[in-house]
């Protein structure tokens, strides 16, 4: 089977949409499946090092992503392939590929078109049309759902959602929406590589101040989707029992965006509390050993999100047998909820999930510890998400 992937970018320094693409097509690779990806990056951009085929067609030109380079080409190459899949919306390669399949269809010469799919990746969540943050770009994605979206969207054979939350939003979000099939195929996300000392000794040798007492760790970028102020009041909160404050774990928030008027706040919250200022630590981005020995030093991992498609990094938490303590509005929770504690994406949700990992005792954890490996193993090993993403686009 050859499978053509439609993404804006595939660029790893990305994040998001690109890493999910790059886990999918590793692991239909374990079940023989030929992928190629076409995008906008720069004709330049180097893939050489990328173990499938990149057509890179950019650079993309204004907010929409235009490339006049791309309409040809799946013109010219898409019956080459028995199915594609539109990665992400509201960006002019999902436009492209829409027209490009309509003059397939409707072609003289009795050229089947492949099977066609579409992956939102959380992007029809209802959060983007609610935000306050969003209101103009709300707008714009109602005209032009009313425009095009909702035709590529019910034009394809389906639509592939990571989980059932995700499903379950997306119906509520815009009028119009008839997809022909809704599918979850999961998301997989690489297993860690295994505990080795060497990982918290990186860890601790690059941030002293954190690893001396024990910590709970956010890894995300530093926003307001993230809920980071909400931690923060959460943390400040618990100091206030003055008996528990030999008891309470430090907190280390790791990602970029402390340099973003939001993460000055955050980080003049922190500054003007004594509590805070001496428990709280912002080591910035962290990769490689030194990612790992975060997660593997840590109690548990923390995302009190307002809206979370998927979570690679609670994904990762998990496979580490980490609880996770998330909000609800962490679209896997269903599926994970075995494996941590779940809450309100509010102030006193925050608080509860806290105050309840801090009163559990060490059975206890270690018994969320061990289901956290298995809700990893059972819903988001590379393989087992594979085969379901085969599956559902065969």
């Amino acid at each position: 089977m050859k499978v053509l992937h439609v993404t804006a970018s595939i660029d790893p320094a990305l994040g998001g949409v690109s890493q999910a693409i790059q886990t999918i097509i590793k692991g239909l690779a374990s079940h023989g499946v030929i992928s190629e990806v076409v995008c906008l990056d720069q004709a330049n951009a180097d893939h050489s090092n990328s173990p499938f085929t990149v057509h890179a067609l950019g650079p993309a030109k204004g907010p929409w992503a235009y490339s006049p380079l791309l309409l040809p080409w799946l013109e010219k190459n898409l019956n080459s392939f028995d199915a594609v899949i539109l990665h992400g919306l509201w960006l002019y390669h999902g436009y492209g590929l829409y027209k490009a399949l309509k003059q397939l269809e409707g072609s003289k010469h009795g050229i089947s078109s492949p099977s066609f799919f579409v992956m939102p990746h959380g992007m029809l969540d209802p959060y983007f049309q609610k935000a306050s943050t969003r209101k103009i770009k709300a707008i714009r994605n109602l005209i032009y759902w009313k425009l095009i979206e909702s035709k590529i969207v019910n034009l394809s054979s389906g639509l592939l959602f990571t989980c059932e939350s995700e499903k379950l939003l997306a119906r509520t979000t815009f009028k119009g929406y008839h997809p022909r099939s809704e599918k979850i195929v999961s998301l997989g996300v690489e297993q860690p590589p295994a505990f080795d000392h060497k990982m918290q000794a990186e860890f601790g040798s690059k941030h002293p101040n954190v690893s001396k007492k024990p910590f709970i760790l956010f890894l995300s970028r530093i926003h307001e989707k993230k809920g980071v102020d909400l931690l923060i009041k959460a943390y400040d909160s618990l100091y206030q029992n003055k008996d528990n404050r030999d008891l309470i774990p430090d907190l280390v928030i790791a990602g970029p965006g402390l340099d973003t008027d939001y993460g000055q706040e955050i980080l003049k919250i922190v500054n003007e509390k004594d509590n805070l200022k001496s428990s709280v630590y912002f080591p910035g981005m962290l990769s490689g050993d030194t990612k790992w020995g975060a997660f593997y030093g840590c109690e548990a991992f923390i995302l009190p999100s307002h809206q979370e498609n998927f979570g690679i990094a609670v994904v990762e938490a998990l496979a580490c047998g980490k609880p996770v303590l998330i909000s609800d509005q962490v679209n896997i929770w269903r599926e994970i909820k075995d494996g941590g504690i779940i809450g309100a994406d509010t102030l006193e949700g925050t608080k509860k999930m806290l105050n309840e990992w801090m009163g559990l005792d060490n059975t206890k954890r270690e018994r969320i510890s061990k289901d956290a490996v298995a809700v990893y193993n059972n819903n988001f090993k590379v393989d087992t998400a594979a085969l379901k993403f085969l599956n559902a686009v065969k």
